[in-house]
């Protein structure tokens, strides 16, 4: 029979377990306030260098709640989400291989930040059939390391959790990157075969909001795409 662990044992490792997980979230939770601290001041550095200029190209930043911000510019939108739960990386993960977790396993526990590009019109015109795609997610622990899994530009230069650390500078980078990501990936025209019929409601639902689905990459993968490369 397995044995039961007394109360003077259960309780008190309970308690420390929620507590650091408190402490983990904690951390994130300041980390996402940095990215819109930052993501602000972007958005009024480039309304001072171009507010003069007459051609109308926005660069707009929204604070969408305590766990959501948005970033608008040209025709794309980048959704930054912070989600209220902390996690572990898996055990074939390659951060756990590393002498930083082997001294210390608790800096594996991390929070997690996405950032998600999506098309502007898309929400303009309220093309909820419209594909999104993740071009990055950053990891957080109790002690503010991070690490960066990401598409191209995103995920390249920030994967050293060691000796990563969040700043403001660092927060500025990863954004940085995102922005020129999203920039170079361009909307591609969809196969042909896999919009070569369609219903009438379709047809005609299109007619009044475009619900045709639209994406930059139809059938589009976060892993293993090999028509965009990493």
């Amino acid at each position: 029979m397995m044995d039961i662990l007394p109360s003077d044992e259960l309780f008190p490792g309970l308690r420390k377990k929620a507590a650091f997980k408190q402490e983990v979230y904690r951390s994130t939770l300041e980390t996402f306030r940095l990215f819109k601290f930052v993501l602000a001041e972007m958005a009024e550095e480039y309304r001072q260098k171009f507010r003069t200029d007459p051609t109308q190209i926005p660069f707009e930043y929204h604070d969408k709640g305590e766990f959501e911000a948005e970033l608008r510019f040209g025709g794309d939108v980048l959704i930054f989400t912070m989600h209220t739960n902390v996690f572990e990386f898996s055990r074939d993960h390659e951060v756990m291989k590393t002498s930083y977790i082997h001294d210390n396993k608790n800096r594996s526990y991390c929070g997690v930040i996405m950032i998600f590009n999506f098309l502007a019109d898309s929400f303009k015109y309220n093309r909820i059939n419209d594909l999104g795609y993740m071009i990055g997610r950053i990891f957080i622990n109790n002690e503010k390391h991070y690490f960066v899994e990401g598409k191209r530009e995103v995920g390249q230069l920030y994967n050293n959790f060691q000796s990563s650390v969040i700043t403001r500078e660092s927060v500025r980078l990863i954004l940085e990157s995102a922005i020129r990501y999203t920039c170079n990936f361009d909307l591609l025209t969809p196969p042909y075969d896999a919009i070569k019929m369609i219903t009438v409601a379709d047809i005609q639902s299109t007619l009044d909001n475009m619900k045709m689905t639209t994406g930059k990459r139809l059938g589009f993968r976060f892993q293993g795409d090999h028509e965009d490369p990493i």
